[in-house]
């Protein structure tokens, strides 16, 4: 087992800051090179508390935001235009960053993409959910409509 100090949120793991103890493999072939985690040293305990600040200033300020941007984003199905074959397959998936974007686009406001959870790869047109995680506690579900572009 090593000691890992995380960059990024992941899922089922922690939230960024956080120092977990993970299978050496797991730290050495996927956590570290994608850029989700960095060793854990005592000299890491300053990087820490950096990245723990910048996360605290990413998160929505208060619960109450939270909530609003829950509710605003639940009651409204966002439209997301792709590109799309015969027989309603899409040419690829639909991304965290397509779906981010789509969320700005309709006006409801920013969403970052590392908050973006998509349960099942979205490979056709219709209706898809997306679960976002605006605060530890606060999870809302978009609806998606993906559309084909013209």
């Amino acid at each position: 087992m090593s000691k890992v100090i995380l960059t990024n949120e992941v899922t089922g793991l922690g939230a960024a800051g956080d120092v977990v103890e993970v299978k050496n493999g797991y730290a050495r072939n996927y956590l570290v090179p994608q850029g989700y985690a960095v060793a854990w040293t005592r000299g890491g305990e300053k990087q820490v508390e950096q990245i723990k600040a910048a996360r605290a200033a990413r998160e929505l300020h208060s619960l109450e935001d939270a909530q609003a941007l829950k509710a605003s984003l639940e009651s409204t199905k966002v439209k997301l235009t792709v590109k799309a074959g015969q027989g309603g397959r899409l040419f690829g998936s639909v991304k965290t960053a397509d779906v981010a974007a789509a969320v700005k686009e309709a006006g409801l406001g920013e969403v970052d993409k590392r908050k973006i959870e998509i349960a099942t790869p979205i490979k056709a047109l219709g209706e898809h959910e997306a679960t976002v995680r605006l605060r530890d506690e606060v999870l809302a579900t978009i609806t998606l409509q993906v559309i084909a572009a013209k």
